[in-house]
């Protein structure tokens, strides 16, 4: 047996998202078409993509976990590693820049004790928050923008992250959509 093999056995997708995945197949004329979707829904359940998941989804769609590790590591919405409670995903992308993306960013950093200068993902010690640049979040009229999970915020400013930091702290979901200002 290959290693991979027994990292699929040990890896458990419960039956309801199987099922889930199961149903989506069965509108495509061919199992990978579901790819992305299914990428999707372990991430939405796991909080990550892992190597067992990665190779679980090359089983399940007939493909080689080579093709399902390519998409992975293209699409920047999948993440190999376990993110925070609270995801920011900041613009830095030329409209959101000129309009204050890296002080945006830099306000998150030094109020969650993470590093300003490393401009790639990071997440704080505890595993809450994770912070990143992002590319185009398609809102330059309104930057800088941001995600916060799934939440789009516009108009950001040091202080509007200031109080969305205070109610991720809070953990009063409710308030966290919303714009910036």
């Amino acid at each position: 047996m290959h290693e991979t093999d027994s990292m699929v056995m040990e890896f458990s997708v419960p039956n309801t998202l199987e099922s889930e995945i199961d149903e989506l197949i069965t509108h495509y004329p061919e199992k990978r078409s579901v790819t992305l979707m299914a990428l999707h829904a372990l991430q939405a359940h796991f909080g990550f993509v892992s190597d067992a998941g990665i190779e679980w989804i090359a089983q399940k769609l007939d493909q080689t976990p080579l093709a399902v590790l390519e998409l992975v590591t293209f699409y920047p919405m999948f993440s190999r590693e376990p993110l925070g409670k609270f995801h920011f995903r900041i613009c830095r992308t030329l409209s959101c820049a000129l309009n204050g993306s890296e002080k945006i960013y830099w306000a998150l950093c030094e109020q969650l004790g993470l590093d300003k200068n490393v401009h790639k993902r990071q997440t704080t010690p505890d595993g809450r928050f994770t912070v990143e640049f992002v590319e185009c979040l398609a809102c330059c009229n309104k930057g800088p923008v941001l995600f916060l999970n799934e939440d789009f915020h516009e108009n950001m400013t040091e202080e509007s992250v200031s109080k969305l930091l205070t109610i991720c702290n809070g953990d009063n979901s409710s308030e966290r959509k919303g714009t910036g200002k």
